[in-house]
């Protein structure tokens, strides 16, 4: 038997890795109010974790980490935090742009654009332009993403080009969907992690994760480290993945 290769990090079989990871950061709220603090005090913690994530992804060979970052749903929170976080976004889009281009990373967003400020869009758009040919890991940033409406947008614009004859109905399959998505080109979510011990996906990448394995940890997300990381990821890879068969119980 050929010698199994292990992750030099991780020491887990390198096969077993996950191609893409992504997050449902949760308990940014929550963490400040354990601390006394405004519930901005906890975005911004919140994104110091993001920092660390993203460099050990790509540290790790991570193909893709997709962070749901703001959900539509987060419009309908108060005023006062919501500008706050768009704040927080532009600032951090900006900052991190080094980190980025050390790391050679690829910065993607999905979601809606119209919706957010155009200094955020600005700043979102500079990041993507300047880390367009990197060629390591891919950071995909889910701001104002809904997947339903993701889903919805699909449809209506494969519908439209059956109306105008581009494609026909017959050529409607899973690999056309999944193109017509916010994530075309990338690999199915191998595992979802989210944190602060909640256990629903919410409306997070319905189409791409079907198969994909769920962690869920207590830890709110400013806690979140690199170590928690390293826990999902190797909890990911010491699990049986039969795709709805009877798998071969190999770790």
């Amino acid at each position: 038997m050929a010698d199994v290769q292990l992750h030099p990090i991780l020491g887990v079989p390198q096969a077993a890795m996950p191609k893409h990871v992504a997050i449902i950061m949760d308990g940014n709220g929550r963490w400040a109010q354990q601390q006394g603090l405004p519930r901005l005090k906890g975005h911004q913690s919140g994104s110091k974790a993001v920092r660390y994530v993203m460099v050990e992804g790509a540290n790790l060979g991570l193909e893709c980490l997709t962070l749901y970052s703001f959900s539509t749903e987060n419009w309908n929170r108060p005023k006062v935090e919501v500008d706050g976080l768009m704040q927080l976004y532009k600032q951090y889009l900006i900052e991190e742009r080094p980190t980025i281009m050390e790391n050679n990373i690829k910065v993607r967003h999905i979601g809606f654009r119209d919706r957010m400020p155009d200094f955020v869009i600005k700043e979102l758009d500079e990041t993507i332009e300047l880390s367009k040919n990197n060629t390591g890991m891919e950071l995909c940033l889910a701001l104002d993403y809904s997947g339903r409406t993701e889903i919805l947008r699909a449809v209506k614009d494969i519908a439209s080009k059956c109306k105008s004859g581009e494609i026909e109905i017959d050529a409607i399959d899973e690999q056309l969907i999944s193109d017509s998505l916010d994530t075309k080109g990338l690999p199915d979510p191998d595992l979802l992690v989210r944190t602060s011990g909640e256990r629903r996906v919410s409306n997070y990448l319905l189409w791409q994760i079907s198969y994909a394995e769920f962690y869920v940890t207590d830890v709110h997300w400013p806690d979140f480290t690199v170590e928690v990381l390293h826990e999902a990821i190797k909890d990911y890879c010491s699990r049986n993945r039969r795709f709805g068969g009877i798998g071969s119980n190999k770790k």
